[in-house]
């Protein structure tokens, strides 16, 4: 079972930078596909990120073209690079792991994703 922990979150005021990380112990990043995910107050949780055993990367639209996922195998640590943020993107946002054998985008099979982190706070001030 892996272990994920989150960090780097934060408040930033809209068009600012933050990077998310996500140390991973138990397995290697390169065991699973991994993700981020989000939730905001009285929302659903939704995939935002992913990044797949063949190191093809997916988003959803509202994200394209500002965040990137990346992973460091190195530092067994999965990232999240946010840029221009916007105060839609204010939510919990939690790392994700795939069960070991299985690969999806992230607006793909969401059961996929088995593991879960804490997670760790954006606030986007406007």
């Amino acid at each position: 079972v892996p272990k994920l922990v989150e960090s780097g979150g934060g408040s930033v005021q809209a068009g600012g930078t933050l990077r998310l990380s996500c140390a991973v112990s138990g397995k290697t990043v390169n065991d699973f596909c991994m993700g981020w995910f989000r939730q905001a107050p009285g929302k659903e949780r939704e995939g935002v990120a992913g990044i797949e055993l063949d190191l093809a990367t997916s988003y959803i639209d509202t994200v394209k073209g500002r965040f990137t996922i990346s992973k460091d195998k190195a530092k067994n640590t999965l990232y999240l690079h946010m840029t221009n943020l916007k105060p839609e993107d204010t939510a919990m946002y939690y790392c994700a792991a795939c069960y070991e054998g299985v690969t999806t985008r992230i607006d793909g099979i969401q059961r996929y994703f088995g593991w879960f982190g804490r997670g760790t706070q954006v606030t986007v001030s406007s």
